[in-house]
């Protein structure tokens, strides 16, 4: 019987945008996912800059962003930890949650590619959930080779199978904080709500 398959998606989401929300939903109907679940980080050990934003503020736009949209959830397991979590405690704690019936698929934007070999453990993280490498349609697939000495010939093998090909969208948080800094306009970028907490709240200003 084949296994229930379990998405999990981590960031600083500060703020979450349209981006985020397409490109997830169409990598979970790629891998079958029954489950899509956002997981906003206390603080990247990998980030010397903090979120702007609180962790209350980017849990509850995240909560706004993906309401009423099937299959997705979003935890608060890492904003709740004393300290940063490494996503590899994230993985196993999920993996714990859920059982060894479910595999948990772990996705990450094509811009992480040349951190991932600093990564906390990541050969222990790669073996231990599936690493999907979102591809932005038009870009050419990221070469790992140039990691085979660090991660060896099984581990890029296995992330060469993750790719997920996925819309071209050109928005990042960090343009919409500036357009907000300066007062523009981000409609076009953000869910309505999402767009309504921030201005509400005086978010990024």
């Amino acid at each position: 019987m084949p296994k229930r398959k379990i998405v999990l998606f981590g960031g600083t989401f500060d703020p979450i945008h349209l981006g985020h929300t397409i490109v997830v939903k169409e990598a979970g109907e790629f891998i079958g996912a029954e489950k899509i679940i956002f997981i906003p980080a206390k603080c990247s050990p990998l980030k010397k800059n903090s979120p702007l934003a609180s962790d209350r503020d980017r849990f509850k736009m995240i909560d706004l962003a993906i309401g009423g949209v099937e299959k997705f959830e979003v935890s608060d397991y890492e904003l709740n930890k004393p300290r940063p979590s490494y996503t590899l405690d994230t993985i196993r704690y999920f993996q714990a949650r859920f059982g060894d019936e479910v595999s948990i698929y772990w996705l990450l934007g094509a811009d992480c590619i040349e951190e991932l070999s600093g990564w906390y453990r990541i050969d222990d993280l790669i073996d231990e959930c599936n690493l999907c490498l979102m591809l932005r349609a038009g870009y050419e697939k990221p070469d790992f080779s140039k990691f085979e000495k660090i991660l060896g010939h099984k581990h890029i093998a296995k992330l060469q199978q993750n790719i997920i090909e996925t819309s071209l969208i050109d928005i990042s948080s960090t343009e919409i904080r500036r357009r907000l800094a300066g007062g523009l306009d981000v409609s076009d970028m953000l869910n309505p709500d999402v767009a309504e907490y921030i201005r509400k709240n005086k978010l990024y200003k």
